[in-house]
């Protein structure tokens, strides 16, 4: 007979802990998206802890995805987190193979370099006029050259580069191949995994970031969601989302409850980005070196 696996109180607790954890973080989600899915004239009653929406309704989202600003706002957002994140990830796995050369000149210089960077960053006035000098203010490669490299990021990986096995690439040297074959063939397929985690990390900042973008992103045609969530949410500026005329012809704007619409506009911020969580998990498999080398 099996024995049966003995549970202790520190286990319980722990897993008490988490649970209500867990809960902490959801109910706040399900609860706006019950207030964005409930009827204008009865969402008032609900609570902070409610879940389920009072009636039934998706008009907000018909108000919010009928304003193009909103869908040119998301595309544009879309556009920056996928081009910005392959370009974090060819100059991030670039500098970190380069970094982890063994006979690389000058290699503490590189290292004490990036790492000041990283504490003494520079200014707003200093990368504003930077993207003045290079003609790209109000340009959406603005915001997708911005922080190119992270440098907490790029020693994340370096140490992952460092553990791939010297005789993998020696033997790859014997064959023949170079830098280029070895990075791409072999340090990049070998280091998936914590590949993976940078680039949502990546993924995730981008996504998010409003700041910079409001700064360098000036005209409508080149803003993104995250700014039009704040003029919104933050600022209370309904004329962002239900500015222009003709929005739904059946329904009457000044009868739709103002907080539904801002829950509305949350939740298409949101989840997007959730949306990419149990995409990126299913790789968190093996180990990054199973069917290496062993020494």
């Amino acid at each position: 007979m099996k024995r049966r696996k003995k549970i202790s109180i520190g286990k319980l607790l722990c897993g008490f802990i988490m649970m209500l954890l867990a809960l902490c973080m959801l109910v706040p989600l399900l609860n706006i998206l019950a207030r964005s899915l409930s009827q204008p004239d009865l969402v008032h009653g609900l609570k902070g802890y409610d879940i389920l929406p009072k009636g039934f309704t998706t008009v907000n989202y018909q108000v919010i995805l009928g304003q193009p600003i909103v869908i040119r706002s998301i595309l544009n957002s879309l556009f920056i987190t996928v081009a910005g994140v392959c370009v974090n990830i060819i100059l991030t796995s670039s500098a970190a193979y380069v970094l982890t050369r063994p006979g690389l000149v000058g290699k503490k210089v590189f290292m004490y370099f990036f790492i000041i960077m990283m504490i003494f960053e520079p200014g707003i006035v200093q990368e504003y006029f930077l993207m003045k000098n290079i003609h790209l203010l109000d340009n959406l490669f603005s915001m997708v050259i911005y922080r190119s490299v992270n440098v907490y990021y790029l020693i994340i990986l370096m140490r992952f580069m460092e553990e791939v096995p010297a005789s993998i690439q020696e033997a790859a040297r014997i064959d023949g191949a170079g830098h280029y074959n070895i990075l791409f063939k072999i340090m990049i397929p070998l280091c998936r995994i914590p590949l993976i985690t940078v680039g949502m990390f990546y993924a995730v900042f981008r996504w998010n970031e409003f700041f910079k973008s409001s700064i360098f992103l000036t005209s409508k045609n080149h803003t993104v969601l995250q700014v039009l969530l704040r003029q919104f949410v933050v600022n209370s500026d309904s004329q962002v989302i239900v500015g222009a005329s003709n929005i739904l012809a059946n329904n009457n704007i000044a009868q739709l409850d103002n907080a539904s619409l801002k829950a509305a506009t949350i939740v298409v911020a949101v989840v997007p980005i959730l949306l990419l969580y149990p995409v990126i998990l299913k790789y968190y498999t093996n180990g990054v070196m199973s069917g290496g080398v062993k020494e």
